[in-house]
């Protein structure tokens, strides 16, 4: 690729930024079906308590305690015709025994209206009998099943004591108890067939991210049918895909024999002439043709997928690659090398990968720094160089196969076929991480990192 020709600008996409709902809604699929399936019964249940509390026991206990006004004014007209305290209180203790109503005459208190907080029935008692009563100096709802009414007389206050039955609705709380049983119990049989619905997705998402990777882990479709189509869809792919990569190695080998066994002749050929400035010119041409096809078809095989992927000390593994390059009598040094642990990678692949990165250092630096970051998320493999850098526009071109940036690259005749990024960004995608071009703190020219997930 010519160093002047620039690629076409990428079209920019506005996403607009995650409102507050997304941004603290749940993201695993699981959590959020399960928001969906709780949301409703919470809403449910709510709706039924506000419906059922305040409006169905509400008119209940009105309904019952006017009932129970009415005797009372009875009661309370009787003691009022009655001539003195002791035939007043002789007229409440007839009239309400019967009732299984306790009267007691003069009474002292209660004074005031008392009730608990969460008595919400018991607010509309209290109203619905100052209602009737314009007289009454208190009620005390206190009591767990009494109800104690002080009434204003011309005898003195008559306390009136009642089954508190009689005004309200008898253990109302009994429906929103049965509902929320019934809820939790309906809600735990839907996580049941949720998790199962659930279990062919995921099972679906660890093919697919193997794959990605360069694995191969069984699959089988299930689930619904929408899922089963999606697997069925995914494994034709996966078959496709590794089709096309049979089928594109097994012609790159014969392109591979038809290509050398030419420049082989060549070479026999130039052995047998005399040696002299066109015969040295002529294999130094063929040398860099050979060089050029190696690489190529290097690249075209995708030897990133070649190998098993074995568990590995990752900071063992990047420090004897660092150590060869020093052997090969390369300015490598080592550099940070942090974290404990293991990981599943391709040795081959990333041995590749992490060597053209040197390769790349010390043909346009002076001196290059390996190192090695694991942590709990990934592991980040870094390469850095004293060399003039890469622009950070030109970036994502340097990383594009055969892209030979040689006005910011290559400045002191370097040469290559601009495969070397290319490669190693091949390696880190089939292990599902990426390829990062920065700028290097410490040596002042290019930073490369391979990130590869854990």
């Amino acid at each position: 690729m010519s160093s002047d020709t620039q690629p076409p600008p990428s079209p920019q996409i506005y996403l607009p930024p995650p409102g507050p709902i997304r941004r603290f809604a749940p993201r695993s699929l699981y959590a959020r079906a399960a928001l969906i399936l709780i949301v409703p019964v919470v809403a449910l249940q709510l709706v039924v308590s506000v419906t059922v509390t305040q409006r169905l026991y509400e008119d209940v206990t009105r309904q019952m305690t006017r009932s129970l006004a009415t005797g009372l004014d009875a009661l309370v007209q009787a003691v009022e015709a009655a001539p003195d305290v002791e035939a007043a209180r002789q007229t409440a203790m007839a009239l309400a025994a019967p009732a299984g109503v306790v009267t007691s005459l003069p009474v002292e208190g209660p004074l005031q209206d008392s009730l608990a907080p969460a008595d919400l029935s018991g607010r509309t008692v209290i109203g619905t009998l100052r209602d009737a009563f314009p007289g009454i100096r208190g009620v005390d709802l206190t009591a767990s099943r009494a109800v104690q009414v002080a009434i204003e007389t011309r005898h003195g206050l008559l306390g009136v004591e009642f089954d508190r039955r009689r005004v309200a609705a008898s253990n109302p709380h009994q429906l929103l108890v049965l509902t929320a049983f019934t809820s939790l119990l309906m809600t735990g049989v839907a996580f049941l067939f949720l998790r199962n619905q659930l279990r062919p997705i995921r099972r679906l998402a660890l093919a697919a991210e193997a794959f990605g990777r360069g694995r191969m882990v069984p699959y089988r479709p299930s689930g619904a049918v929408e899922v089963r189509s999606a697997g069925n869809a995914f494994l034709d792919m996966r078959a496709r895909i590794e089709r096309q990569i049979e089928q594109r190695t097994l012609m790159l080998s014969g392109v591979s024999h038809d290509l050398r066994t030419p420049l082989t002749r060549l070479k026999l050929s130039l052995a047998m002439m005399p040696e002299d400035e066109d015969t040295r010119a002529m294999a130094r041409d063929i040398a860099e043709m050979q060089a050029l096809i190696d690489a190529f078809l290097a690249f075209a095989r995708g030897d990133a997928m070649e190998g098993e992927a074995e568990t590995v000390d990752p900071l063992d593994f990047v420090r004897e690659i660092a150590a060869r390059a020093m052997r090969a009598g390369q300015p490598v040094r080592e550099g940070v090398f942090e974290g404990q642990g293991q990981i599943l990678l391709r040795r081959v692949a990333i041995s590749r990968a992490v060597e053209n990165l040197i390769g790349n250092a010390v043909r346009y630096g002076r001196r290059a720094e390996v190192g090695a970051v694991l942590t709990d998320r990934a592991l980040v493999i870094s390469v850095e160089d004293d060399g003039p850098g890469i622009p950070r526009e030109r970036r994502d071109e340097a990383m594009r196969p055969f892209s030979r940036l040689d006005p910011a690259r290559n400045q002191d005749g370097g040469s290559g076929v601009g495969l070397g990024l290319a490669i190693a960004a091949d390696v880190a995608r089939s292990h599902g991480g990426t390829l990062r071009l920065g700028d290097s703190a410490r040596l002042g020219g290019l930073k490369a990192e391979l990130v590869l997930p854990r």
